[in-house]
Order: structure tokens, then sequence, then C-alpha cells
């Protein structure tokens, strides 16, 4: 299945605002953790980069990062702002094989259909290296649903995603959960989750 054209239309509107939204001075404790798990110089897949922002962090700390959105809009905005290679890509567009050392998909895959998660998690792990570092953020629920903007959004049980995971291939390390107001305006449950191949 291709990428939600709706979900899409939401982020090339609201790609500014999405931006001033979620601007940060500097890397999150969960971007932050990832980097202090990667070897210096690690290329790092940015799925679903949105407007770069933790492709701009992981270059600072010396990592070599892809930044891929689905969004025309964010790929211009993160070129615009970041002058970092950004580039147009789907989550079915992952087909490289141990190209990367670590993959950032933070609140992406959220929007891809629940009978293709196993798909698009199979990649990753045959995209990662070796002992390859995997962080995935995601909405914590039941079902699929449109949000108030017309995003498309899969809610995962924490059960779930963790089997899907390990299904994967992957290692489980470290978890968190918690709340957060997104662009929608709404507080929303989600679980962070980092992994190992």
């Amino acid at each position: 299945m291709s990428a939600d054209a709706r979900t899409i239309a939401v982020y090339d509107a609201r790609a500014g605002e999405y931006e001033d939204r979620f601007r940060q001075a500097r890397p999150d404790r969960h971007l932050q953790a990832f980097i202090d798990l990667l070897p210096q110089g690690a290329r790092v897949l940015d799925l679903g980069c949105g407007p770069a922002n933790a492709s701009a962090f992981l270059r600072e700390a010396g990592m070599i990062p892809d930044p891929v959105d689905a969004s025309p809009a964010m790929v211009r905005l993160a070129n615009e702002r970041h002058a970092i290679g950004a580039r147009l890509a789907t989550f079915d567009d992952i087909e490289d094989i141990a190209a990367y050392e670590g993959v950032w998909a933070n609140f992406s895959l959220l929007h891809a259909p629940r009978a293709d998660l196993p798909r698009h998690l199979g990649a990753i792990y045959r995209a990662l290296t070796p002992g390859g570092l995997l962080h995935l953020g995601l909405k914590t629920g039941t079902g699929t649903a449109r949000d108030a903007l017309d995003r498309l959004y899969t809610y995962v049980t924490l059960p779930e995603i963790s089997g899907l995971l390990t299904d994967a291939g992957f290692t489980l390390l470290a978890k968190a959960e918690g709340r957060e107001t997104g662009l929608a305006g709404t507080e929303d449950p989600f679980v962070i989750l980092r992994a190992r191949k």
C-alpha cells in the first residue's frame, strides 16, 4: 500500500506550523540516548524526517543522516533550513541492505496501515548493519482513525509492537511511555522503543 495521500496533504499544508511546534534548541532525551549509543560517523536513516531537525542534531553529533519523507513540502523545508540532502521517499522505498548503523523512526510509522507494519519493520531490519539501532515512536491504543487534521493513524499496544519487533528479529533494549500534545491539539499516549538488530 502506498502512503496515505490525505495524511501527506496535511503535512504539505502545515509543514511550517509543524516545524514551529516541534522546534528544539537541543536533542531531547530520546534522541540524545540514541546518539550516545551510535558509533562516530554512523549512517542514520531518518525515516519520516519532517523538517529534519533530528537529522541536523545527528549531523552536529558527527553522524551521517539520510533524511527522507513522503511530504514534498517537508523535504523542501528540511533542505531550506538545514541544507541536509533530504529526499522524497515512503516506507515502501526502504530497500537498502546493511546500509545504516541507525534508523530514527520517530512518530512516522504510525501512519502506516497495521497490515504493513511487519513488512516495514522487516525492511528496516535488513537496512541496518549487524548490531544496528532502531528508535521507534508510536501512539498507543487500538484501531485505526483519522485525527482532527485528517491524518490517518494506526494505534498500537505495547505488547503488539513489542511482538512485531521481536518477530522482525530485533532485541528490545528500552521502552518509555508518556503523553504529549501534538499538532492536532489532543493529548495522546505514546510509546518510544529502542531496539537492536
